[in-house]
């Protein structure tokens, strides 16, 4: 099983809306077969397993590892309950049962009704926290959040400014920038605050590396930004969250949202357009208000070792146990699920 979260780990930003799913085949404590699910719309990791066995005669005495339940319904490909049945196989273990309300425990009972063994469990844990976001979209009706800041080593994350300054200040190597967008290519959607585009102009896209630009959403509550930020000007799609005026009008790039209930609206948004996850950028502000409203699933830090000595004070962490990692001198991240 762990073989099999490996291989599906690779889909990692090449399958989503559906989850990354890998799966291995063992005869005789030997693995003759594996595959992952490699594209959204392609044929998912129990085909390519079942597919790569070259002697098909040793199906019917293996076993089959998949970290999610089989689906059992016809989406852009067949069930994959029913390719492992037709297969011959009579032993398959499942790391976790598959929450999307089309699955649900379906295809577990339908392998199981056609007299294959089935055991559900095995490295659960580990398979939930691979596909986190996709069990966080299904269960909590909202994409999964994940917070990112960087700040200098005595806790700022802007230097001070004088009135009306503006321009990216950047904090951290080219190492930790290459690793940024990394991190958003894995990602459905950015988000931002006004001010972060006023100041910054950000392109918030994936330039430094080899991946899909996601999604960009802007908080802009009263329409104060101009078209001539480079995030209206290029090709990559942005939105902007706005409070509902009379004058303003939703429209495929601006989503009317409630003052009471802004940022539940902005995920309400989000999550009816079937975006997973959104990565969050900044600034303070915006941080703080994700923050202080407890919507969020994960922190990412990056911690220079400069000083700054005065500037704009970095978000507070809030109390509880959280995972530390170091990646490098000026790399530090932080992350709860």
């Amino acid at each position: 099983m762990r073989r099999a979260l490996e291989l599906a780990a690779r889909g990692m930003g090449s399958v989503a809306p559906n989850p990354m799913v890998g799966c291995v085949i063992v005869h005789n404590n030997q693995i003759i077969g594996e595959g992952w699910h490699r594209k959204f719309g392609g044929p998912h990791a129990e085909v390519h397993a079942i597919d790569s066995v070259k002697d098909k005669t040793l199906l019917s005495e293996a076993t089959l590892f998949v970290t999610l339940e089989p689906c059992s319904h016809h989406g852009k490909t067949p069930p994959c309950s029913n390719f492992i049945v037709a297969s011959g196989i009579k032993n398959v273990a499942i790391a976790t049962k598959d929450t999307f309300s089309e699955v649900s425990g379906a295809g577990i009972k339908y392998l199981q009704a056609q007299g294959v063994k089935v055991s559900v469990g095995i490295l659960e844990a580990e398979a939930r926290i691979l596909n986190r976001r996709f069990f966080t979209f299904h269960e909590k009706k909202r994409p999964y959040i994940i917070l990112k800041w960087a700040q200098s080593a005595d806790g700022f994350i802007d230097k001070k400014r004088v009135d009306g300054e503006h321009g990216q200040f950047k904090l951290t190597g080219m190492a930790a920038q290459v690793l940024v967008h990394q991190y958003r290519s894995e990602e459905s959607a950015i988000l931002v605050g006004r001010r972060t585009i006023e100041i910054d102009d950000p392109q918030l896209n994936t330039r430094l590396w080899p991946g899909e630009n996601p999604l960009r959403v802007v908080l802009d509550p009263h329409m104060k930004l101009g078209s001539n930020y480079r995030v209206f000007t290029d090709d990559v799609p942005t939105w902007c969250m706005v409070l509902e005026q009379p004058e303003i009008k939703q429209t495929d790039t601006v989503k009317l949202c409630s003052e009471k209930t802004y940022l539940n609206d902005v995920l309400r948004h989000l999550y009816e357009a079937g975006i997973q996850s959104v990565l969050v950028e900044g600034g303070k502000y915006t941080l703080n208000r994700f923050l202080n409203e407890d919507l969020f699933d994960e922190i990412r830090v990056f911690k220079s070792e400069n000083l700054l000595g005065d500037g704009l004070p970095a978000p507070t962490l809030p109390s509880g146990k959280f995972d530390e990692c170091c990646i490098g001198k000026d790399i530090l991240l932080i992350g709860t699920f």
